[in-house]
């Protein structure tokens, strides 16, 4: 993305996907889609002749006429289940995608989130991520540790974004910490001021993202999107019914980010977890 001129022209030409899971156990929630959905969906696109774009390729201005039949595909959270369900499907059609991280659970299960599954989720490592960089898929930032950024202080919003650029430049190399998927999509002006002044050149919202470099839309893919063209590329009316209906699901997700306060809340402070285990030992 180096060098490129962002124009907000270009980059609202091609639509944007986005996934949470693929596969796995079954969940209360929504966002998961199953593998036999995901691979079908993957190889309609495939066989109608649509073609992913790299976030290279996303902020390239293009003609109208270049960009049909092009999308960016992402995935939101990076659980341990893409690499078994949904790159390798990927990689056979020729595809990539990009998946924003939550840098501080690489490797752990998912306890940032609510349990919706009987286990906890685990999320990709570094191993298996960097080893999917290589075969050409890409990674960015999904924060730190998930939580609500236009809920939090500054001195948080700063080290959320901050920290996880950090770790993902360390890791992959600059490209990796040029662009951010805000946790449930939620930003306003304030949070894409910090997002500008930590060197993010791409910001993706919710479906009802502004348009502006740092809040692009994405329309979400939830359990019920099961036709061969995902509600998010579609142009008609039922397009616009379900992203509608997408839009609504993702602010429902306001319920979840008021659980994880109330939990952090009642949760022990460090030191008296500290303390604890030193008794026990």
């Amino acid at each position: 993305m180096r060098g490129i001129h962002l124009d907000v022209a270009a980059l609202t030409t091609a639509p944007v996907l986005c996934y949470h899971r693929v596969g796995g156990p079954l969940e209360l929630g929504v966002t998961r889609v199953g593998r036999s959905v995901f691979a079908r969906q993957m190889g309609a696109l495939a066989r109608a002749g649509w073609r992913t774009l790299s976030l290279d390729d996303f902020a390239r201005p293009q003609t109208p006429h270049a960009a049909r039949h092009t999308f960016l595909l992402t995935f939101d959270d990076g659980y341990a289940s893409l690499a078994e369900y949904a790159y390798p499907i990927l990689a056979d059609l020729g595809f990539t995608a990009t998946t924003f991280l939550i840098t501080e659970y690489v490797g752990r299960t998912n306890d940032w989130d609510m349990r919706y599954t009987w286990n906890r989720l685990r999320h990709l490592t570094w191993r298996q991520i960097e080893q999917w960089h290589a075969r050409g898929f890409h990674f960015a930032s999904h924060g730190t540790t998930h939580r609500r950024l236009t809920w939090l202080l500054d001195r948080d919003v700063k080290d959320e974004l901050t920290r996880s650029q950090k770790v993902l430049v360390e890791r992959l190399g600059p490209d990796a910490g040029r662009a951010i998927a805000y946790p449930f999509g939620a930003a306003d002006g304030r949070i894409l001021r910090h997002a500008a002044a930590a060197g993010y050149e791409l910001g993706f919202g919710g479906v009802k993202g502004t348009g502006e470099i740092l809040n692009l839309a994405r329309t979400p893919v939830y359990l019920w999107d099961v036709a061969d063209v995902p509600v998010g590329l579609r142009s008609d009316a039922i397009g616009s019914l379900g992203r509608t209906v997408a839009h609504v699901a993702n602010r429902c997700a306001i319920g979840t980010t008021i659980m994880q306060v109330a939990r952090r809340r009642t949760a022990p402070p460090p030191e008296s977890i500290a303390d604890g285990a030193a008794a026990r030992a």
